[in-house]
């Protein structure tokens, strides 16, 4: 099993390429079983994640094709596809359920496992089910399986006004995309307004979808009998970029960050601000100068366009480091802060209380084993490592590879002294 060898006390300096983004990527592979053409992605990141949604659409029957030096792929779903997601597949990966709505959608009948994935709390699929029920499925849940169908002499989902009990992205997108093939309107109350989910609906209406409203909590599908193929650039991760953002601030120093989007990053870009980085946006991309000593921030996670929940963990690190008393509200998930364990081997200083996490800042951090919990956890400590004086070891890098195009190359050409020991 693969773990980072990490020697802290080293500034980053210079340019990073950002990654494209998971979160994105991955729904818009789904996204390919609403037609029979063929669907070209461009910038798809090479990561654990994609790499098993791949195989489960190979699973189908989904012709699937690797091309070009920049992340291409493609994608050609028959009409003759198996629209059975099973469990071997499914259990290491919640964004599988995203198969779900499409299938649904095109071919009328789907059984789709429950999910698994990061184990950082509760995601229940009753919204998905709910969503889809409201369009006319038919869906039940036995033996771990999510099997539905349309009713007897039904062809087409039906449009409804949808609103979720809570904002859920991936029920979003599910919804989203089940919609453009249903008969009639579908409106998105309440929907997630995330970068990704733009992104997504942008493709689709490359694909011929009539999609108006995404990017607010209100989405509106006019559904459509057929859609075609497209080619679509998938978007910058901003995950990604904030985690090097928080790298090189803990750290000190200047990069630049080509392809990240400020206007994706808004609540974390002001966090770093005000802890006393600069951050400028520059054509095509953002550089950040870090200098001097910086000031811990207090932040509460929610949804966007408000903090990211997946920028908690690495902006914990940041304020291990910075000076003064910080605290953490996690609003999201009820089991992520589990990282704190691992942060405190390093000599952190960090005391929870429920969802909430207080961190004295200024410590001064020493290098020992670690282990991953999760994909952003992993990140933190990576972070946490590279301040660290000594040599940090973390384990269980899987979690971390689920979510970043080699990490470790990349901070190694900013300056880092890190390395993958198999």
């Amino acid at each position: 099993m693969d773990k980072l060898l990490i020697r802290g006390g080293r500034s980053l300096h210079g340019e990073v390429t950002i990654s494209g983004a998971k979160n994105a990527a991955l729904p818009q592979m789904c996204a390919a079983l609403l037609t029979a053409d063929t669907v070209r992605l461009n910038n798809v990141p090479r990561l654990h994640d994609v790499a098993t949604m791949r195989r489960l659409l190979d699973h189908m029957g989904v012709q699937t094709h690797t091309h070009g030096e920049r992340g291409g792929m493609s994608f050609t779903a028959p009409d003759d596809l198996n629209p059975e997601a099973p469990y071997e597949l499914v259990k290491t990966m919640r964004a599988s359920v995203l198969v779900l709505g499409p299938l649904l959608a095109r071919f009328g009948r789907a059984k789709v496992s429950l999910p698994g994935g990061c184990a950082i709390g509760s995601r229940p699929v009753d919204q998905h089910i709910k969503g889809l029920q409201a369009m006319g499925a038919e869906i039940t849940v036995e033996h771990g399986y999510m099997v539905a169908s349309l009713p007897l002499g039904q062809t087409r989902l039906k449009g409804a006004r949808i609103t979720t009990d809570m904002v859920t992205v991936t029920g979003t997108e599910n919804f989203l995309m089940a919609a453009c093939l249903a008969e009639g309107r579908t409106v998105l109350e309440n929907a997630a307004m995330e970068p990704e989910i733009t992104d997504l609906a942008e493709m689709l209406i490359k694909m011929g979808a009539r999609i108006e409203g995404h990017g607010t909590s209100r989405i509106v599908i006019d559904g459509v009998e057929k859609l075609h193929g497209c080619e679509h650039y998938v978007v910058a991760d901003r995950i990604e970029a904030g985690t090097f953002l928080c790298a090189v601030a803990a750290t000190g120093g200047e990069a630049f960050l080509h392809h990240a989007r400020a206007d994706h990053l808004g609540a974390v870009l002001d966090k770093l601000t005000d802890a006393g980085v600069q951050v400028l946006t520059e054509e095509g991309g953002i550089r950040i100068r870090s200098e001097g000593p910086l000031k811990a921030q207090s932040f509460r996670t929610t949804e966007y366009p408000g903090f990211p929940t997946d920028m908690q963990a690495q902006f914990m690190a940041l304020n291990l480091v910075a000076q003064g008393s910080s605290t953490v509200t996690e609003t999201i998930f009820e089991n992520r802060f589990m990282h704190v364990n691992e942060l405190r081997r390093l000599g952190a200083q960090i005391a929870t209380d429920g969802r909430v996490a207080t961190i004295t800042g200024g410590q001064r951090l020493s290098g020992a084993t670690v282990m991953a919990t999760d994909l952003r956890a992993s990140a933190s400590l990576v972070i946490a490592g590279l301040v660290a004086h000594g040599e940090t070891t973390v384990e269980r890098i899987y979690h971390l590879d689920r979510g970043y195009d080699r990490m470790e190359d990349k901070l190694r050409a900013l300056g880092a002294d890190i390395e993958r020991i198999s």
